[in-house]
């Protein structure tokens, strides 16, 4: 009797698996289609972007719209480049987001390294406070910032896009998961070497955690540069305003909004972005992966 029904059961696990095979492969083809979907609806904006700033304007406004130019107008770049100080933009936006991923790796390399390999009371409280900064938008700081700022009298000035940032609570988060990976032999014979622990943090553990130093850069970069609320608030001169400040002010031009130039001025402003996650984005997968995050 215990035979019979461990051979019913043989038969019915056999069926089950036949059953899942059978299956493999329209599910497979299902998540195809769905991961073909998933690309296209995030391609798409930028194939539109790029079309449209291609278009001429009547071409741009018209309904239905096309995709594909009947007529390739490189003038739109030109136009958008020469309404205004587009250099003195880009020049802006490099200056203050590189300014600003300097001093935020200044700040953070020490913290996440005394976090991860030094022990202290009340580490857990600090690092506590440290992860609610991320729950915090930038936007709910900005009236006492921008109060204590024009009291200050640094409205206009690179030090209010710069100073507020000068620290990263996803950064610190980010480096501390790699650093703790790090063995703590490896420090041991640094220090039996007469390292200190400045060196060490920035000879021996940022190398080793290569792969989120460049996601955090990637992050870090892609924020600031597409910052638009910030630079708005601080600056009312061309003294100080960035590109995506700049690329804004193309909407409206003789009353009429001209997207084919404002889709240009697009262009230019996701073009070292862009370019700049192609290059890293293996290095972004391998941050993700080794620091546990899922």
């Amino acid at each position: 009797m215990q035979q019979a029904q461990e051979i019913q059961n043989k038969k019915e696990e056999l069926s089950l698996s036949s059953f899942l095979d059978k299956l493999k492969f329209p599910l497979k083809v299902v998540e195809v289609i769905v991961l073909i979907f998933m690309i296209i609806i995030f391609i798409f904006p930028f194939i539109w972007m790029i079309s449209t700033s291609l278009k001429t304007t009547q071409e741009a406004i018209q309904i239905p719209p096309s995709i594909i130019p009947s007529k390739i107008v490189i003038e739109n770049y030109i136009q958008a480049w020469s309404s205004g100080p587009f250099l003195r933009y880009l020049g802006n936006s490099l200056f203050i987001t590189l300014s600003v991923l300097v001093i935020q790796f200044i700040v953070m390399v020490p913290a996440a390294y005394a976090f991860s390999k030094i022990r202290f009371k009340g580490s857990n409280i600090l690092f506590g406070i440290i992860l609610i900064g991320l729950m915090v938008p930038s936007q709910i700081t900005f009236l006492p910032i921008y109060m204590m700022m024009s009291k200050a009298e640094l409205i206009n000035t690179y030090v209010p896009l710069i100073l507020p940032f000068m620290t990263s609570s996803f950064g610190i988060f980010l480096l501390r998961q790699n650093f703790m990976q790090i063995s703590d032999e490896i420090i041991e014979a640094a220090k039996l070497d007469n390292s200190s622990d400045l060196k060490i943090m920035f000879k021996v553990m940022l190398p080793m955690a290569k792969p989120a130093v460049i996601t955090f850069v990637l992050f870090s970069f892609i924020y600031h540069w597409n910052n638009y609320f910030w630079p708005l608030v601080m600056s009312n001169s061309d003294l100080v305003r960035t590109l995506p400040i700049g690329v804004a002010m193309l909407k409206e031009s003789e009353g009429v909004t001209n997207w084919n130039v404002v889709m240009a001025g697009n262009v230019m402003l996701t073009a070292p972005i862009l370019l700049l996650y192609t290059i890293l984005n293996n290095k972004v997968k391998n941050a993700f992966a080794y620091s546990g995050i899922k």
